[in-house]
C-alpha cells in the first residue's frame, strides 16, 4: 500500500496592517511595495536634516503600498491628501502621485505611504 507523500512546505506567515485605534485591515503584505534603502538623510535638503544626520542609520518609519479602494482620498480623484482610516477616520498617513521621500532618503513615485507608528503588524 503506497501513501502519497505531502510536499512539505514552509509557508511564510502572512503580515497585515491593522489600524492601531480601530483594529481594521488595512493593508496585508500583497499591497507593500518595497523600496531599496536609500542614503539616510544626506539624500534631504539641507533645513530638512537633523544636526548630527552622519551618525544616523537610514531607517524606514513608513510602509508604502498600492492604492486601495478604503482609499476615499484617492477614489474621489485627489492628487495628494491624507490617507484616513475608513473605519474611525484616524490619519494613518498620506499620498501623492508625484511621489515623496522616504524615511530613509529613497524617492518612491507614486507614493501611498502608511506610517508605521499608526497601525499593527500581526501575522495570519
Amino acid at each position: 500500500m503506497e501513501t502519497a507523500e505531502k510536499p512539505e512546505t514552509a509557508e511564510k506567515p502572512k503580515v497585515i496592517y491593522r489600524c492601531k485605534k480601530c483594529r481594521r485591515i488595512v493593508a496585508s503584505e500583497e499591497s507593500v511595495i518595497p523600496h531599496k534603502q536609500g542614503e539616510g538623510e544626506k539624500c534631504f535638503r539641507w533645513k530638512d536634516r537633523d544636526n548630527n544626520w552622519s551618525e544616523k542609520k537610514p531607517e524606514c518609519t513608513a510602509i508604502f503600498v498600492e492604492p486601495m479602494k478604503w482609499m476615499r482620498s484617492v477614489e474621489e480623484g485627489n492628487s495628494a491628501d491624507k490617507l484616513l482610516c475608513i473605519g474611525c477616520e484616524a490619519r494613518l498617513g498620506s499620498f501623492n502621485w508625484a511621489g515623496m521621500q522616504c524615511s530613509c532618503g529613497t524617492w518612491v513615485n507614486p507614493a501611498f505611504q502608511i506610517v508605521k507608528s499608526k497601525v499593527d503588524e500581526s501575522t495570519t
